[in-house]
């Protein structure tokens, strides 16, 4: 019996025009686009992938779909080589679901017009290691963050500019207390104080940071802590010298020194936030200069809160995480549990020993 011949599915075929092939390109590239936004996923995740995308098409100088292992051997091993593992994972990640996408939706066509077979060139072989979560951020201790507030607090009578300055430390004290992420306190109105929920009040952050990229997670925020001191400190005595009107629709807790065609102030951007930290941290805590960000006050605040008393799942639902297991790397105490065991040990083993020799 004969064998039937059988066409190698990668076989040459004419091409298209460059300009037809272009444009091809660009449908199939805002489709992809289209359908994760279907998906659910938020629009900065989504601007995140199509600028990963768009830097390795740039290096590549050929449609994406033309890559092969062998090419991806090349950007991930040579072009990102020193580039932090979180890059590097992202980056393949985008090409990864890029090309799952090409697969479900284009595979046909690409072969079509260009005789190509679409292949993830992202293998077992060549696929990053690493986790994005691998760095231990180990906040600094209650003594330390208390000598930055304290020396961050007396500088207020005396800075150059007294009502910026305030504003971030407040909004520090805010990350330190309750967890706030840099970008929520930059997104909270005046109005999403809510002072007559719970014991001490409520912070309601419209603009948490959603799981897997799905968009903002809304959560209330009880104002412990002290946290309620602090707001009221500030709303009290320095608000009004950023603007002049508390009943204003939209207007920011925490306001810029720039201001709107109407006089009306703006909304601080995450930078100043973060500057005013790091200026304060290199005068107040040089052992942390460099090093103390938003992100390490998050962490701060969760491992404070857990030797407070208060349990994870109370933990999880101030900070704003999906998932329990996220919220347990936040938590940096002093474990001495093995220790303590062993000197127990040694106690218990030395009065045997008495008991021997006696």
């Amino acid at each position: 019996m004969a064998l039937a011949a059988v066409r190698d599915l990668r076989e040459f075929r004419d091409p298209v025009s460059a300009e037809e092939l272009e444009q091809f390109e660009t449908d199939v590239l805002a489709g992809f686009v289209l359908a994760r936004a279907s998906a659910g996923l938020a629009d900065g995740t989504i601007r995140g992938d199509v600028g990963h995308l768009d830097q390795m098409r740039a290096w590549f100088g050929r449609p994406l779909w033309d890559m092969e292992p062998a090419d991806a051997d090349r950007y991930f091993g040579k072009v990102l080589r020193g580039s932090p593992s979180g890059t590097r994972l992202a980056r393949a990640q985008a090409l990864t679901t890029y090309f799952l996408f090409l697969e479900l939706r284009h595979k046909v066509e690409i072969y079509r017009m260009t005789g190509r077979v679409v292949e993830c060139p992202i293998d077992e072989m060549n696929r990053p290691r690493g986790s994005k979560d691998a760095a231990l951020r180990i906040p600094p201790t209650e003594p330390e963050i208390k000598k930055l507030f304290t020396g961050w607090g007396g500088e207020l009578a005396t800075c150059r500019k007294f009502a910026p300055t305030a504003r971030n430390y407040t909004a520090s004290k805010l990350m330190s207390q309750v967890g706030l992420r840099v970008s929520e306190a930059c997104k909270l109105d005046l109005a999403d104080i809510k002072w007559d929920l719970g014991h001490f009040g409520k912070l309601h952050v419209r603009h948490g940071k959603g799981a897997r990229g799905s968009g903002p997670r809304e959560r209330m925020v009880p104002l412990i802590n002290g946290a309620d001191r602090t707001l009221r400190w500030f709303i009290e005595d320095v608000w009004g010298q950023f603007d002049g009107d508390h009943t204003r629709p939209g207007a920011p807790l925490f306001p810029s020194e720039r201001k709107n065609t109407d006089g009306s102030s703006r909304r601080v951007g995450d930078d100043a936030l973060r500057n005013g930290l790091a200026a304060a941290a290199k005068t107040h805590l040089p052992g942390w200069a460099d090093k103390l960000t938003p992100h390490v006050l998050r962490h701060f605040c969760a491992s404070e809160l857990y030797l407070g008393g208060l349990d994870l799942l109370g933990i999880q639902a101030v900070l704003g995480h999906s998932w329990i297991a996220t919220t347990m790397r936040y938590i940096h105490v002093q474990q001495t549990r093995v220790e303590d065991a062993w000197v127990s040990g040694q106690q218990r083993a030395a009065k045997r020993l008495e008991g021997l020799m006696g």
